[in-house]
């Protein structure tokens, strides 16, 4: 599901930085939608499986991902990950009803920017947010300058 462009250009412009959501359980993509608005960030796509969280991540080029571990479809939001960072180093937040060690080991592996256990408040989430966005950024800066 995409964002309206012209409205998502005039979000981006007063926003902290871009968001693609993946959750497969719309209630809770809801809340997490509404809390990464507040924060002032833009959510400019949503993703219900891994398959499409790839093409979005693909298409979109956000400054960060929100991925639920456990989706609808083939891929899991591990598997999606390592997909996305065949051609994408953004960051990755990785949300999960687990907190598991096996899981944060492999979602570690990846190169997440975070770990969060569900359900999320934006205490949670607001400092991952921004040092995700920061190190997107960063990077950004970094082969722009090497470019010039």
């Amino acid at each position: 599901m995409l964002i309206d462009g012209s409205q998502m250009l005039k979000d981006m412009k007063k926003s902290k930085g871009s968001v693609v959501i993946v959750e497969d359980d719309m209630l809770l993509s809801l809340v997490e939608t509404r809390i990464i608005e507040k924060l002032g960030y833009s959510v400019v796509g949503k993703a219900q499986s891994g398959e499409d969280a790839v093409e979005m991540a693909q298409q979109m080029r956000p400054d960060a991902i929100v991925m639920d571990i456990s989706l609808k479809g083939e891929l899991s939001g591990i598997d999606a990950s390592i997909e996305i960072r065949k051609f994408s180093k953004v960051p990755i937040i990785f949300l999960s009803g687990s907190a598991e060690s096996d899981l944060m080991k492999r979602a570690k592996k990846i190169g997440n920017a975070d770990y969060l256990v569900k359900p999320i408040k934006a205490d949670d989430i607001i400092n991952p947010l921004k040092k995700a966005v920061k190190k997107k950024s960063q990077k950004s800066v970094k082969i722009f300058s090497e470019a010039s």
